[in-house]
C-alpha cells in the first residue's frame, strides 16, 4: 500500500513549492528530468544525484518532498535506497522514473511505498502528469481531519496512472487547450462553459469546443445542474490524474 505522502506530515506549513530531487546515475538524463521538473507551476529542483551516497546526503541535509528516483544507480538499487531512507526514518515521497519494467521491481516499489512509477522513456507531458497528480494528492490530505469513501477513492484517484494528453485536432490550438486546462484545474468545483471562457478570457463558443474535445480525452467530466427553469445547466470539471468520466 502506498504510504503517507510528505503533504499530510506538513499540513501546518505555508503553501511553497515542493522540492524535487533527481536521481539518476547518467548525468544526461538527470540534468533533462530536472528540466522537466522546473517546467511544472509548484515544484522545484532542490538537487540532483547520480548515486544512491549522494542521494542520501542530499536528503539529510536539504528539504525533499519528492524523490525522482531510477532504479539502476552505480551503488546499489533505487529499491535499495528507499528501504535505507524508511530504516533511517525518512519518509520522502518517492516516485519511480526508471528503465526497470519487470514485474518484480514494480511489485517491490509498490510495497516500499512508491506513490507512482514512470517507464523509461516518458515524454515531459507524461511526467508533468504524474506530478500534477501528486500534487493534487497533497491538498487532498493538507487539510487533516477524516474523509467520506468519496473523498477516500478521490484521493486514491491522484495515485493512478494519469491518462495521456489529448490529440488535438487540426486547427486547435494547445495554447487555448493549455489554458482552460489551468482554468479547470484551479477550480474548486464544476464550472459552467461561460465561466470557464470569462476566466481564461476566450469566447463562450471556443471553449465548449475545447471542453468538449478534452472530454471526449477522458480529461473532464461533464455533468448536469438542473435549475428552476428544468432546462439543465452543463458542469465541467477537471478529472483527477487516473480517474475516467464513466
Amino acid at each position: 500500500m502506498p504510504g503517507t505522502p510528505a503533504g499530510a506530515r506538513r499540513a501546518g506549513e505555508p503553501d511553497a513549492p515542493i522540492g524535487v530531487l533527481v536521481v539518476d546515475d547518467d548525468t544526461r538524463v538527470a540534468r533533462i528530468n530536472a528540466a522537466y521538473v522546473a517546467k511544472v507551476p509548484g515544484f522545484r529542483v532542490v538537487g540532483e544525484a547520480h548515486s544512491a551516497a549522494r542521494a542520501r546526503v542530499i536528503v539529510e541535509d536539504e528539504a525533499v518532498d519528492l524523490v525522482l528516483l531510477d532504479h539502476y544507480l552505480p551503488d546499489g538499487t533505487g529499491l535499495d535506497l528507499v528501504r535505507d531512507l524508511r530504516q533511517s526514518g525518512h519518509h520522502t515521497d518517492v516516485i519511480m522514473v526508471t528503465a526497470a519494467r519487470d514485474l518484480a521491481t514494480v511489485q517491490s516499489a509498490m510495497r516500499l511505498g512508491a506513490l507512482q512509477y514512470l517507464v523509461k522513456p516518458f515524454t515531459f507531458a507524461g511526467l508533468r502528469a504524474k506530478l500534477e497528480g501528486y500534487a493534487e494528492l497533497r491538498r487532498s490530505l493538507a487539510g487533516g481531519g477524516e474523509a467520506e469513501q468519496a473523498e477516500v477513492d478521490r484521493i486514491f484517484g491522484a495515485l493512478a496512472t494519469a491518462a495521456g494528453p489529448v490529440e488535438l485536432p487540426k486547427g486547435h490550438s494547445p495554447t487555448t487547450a493549455e489554458l482552460v486546462r489551468q482554468v479547470l484545474m484551479a477550480a474548486e468545483g464544476s464550472l459552467s462553459a461561460q465561466e470557464i471562457a470569462e476566466r481564461a478570457g476566450l469566447s463562450r463558443q471556443t471553449a465548449q469546443r475545447y471542453l468538449k474535445l478534452l472530454e471526449r480525452g477522458g480529461r473532464v467530466r461533464l455533468s448536469l445542474r438542473y435549475g428552476e427553469t428544468g432546462r439543465p445547466e452543463h458542469r465541467y470539471a477537471w478529472l483527477p490524474a487516473g480517474r475516467t468520466g464513466g
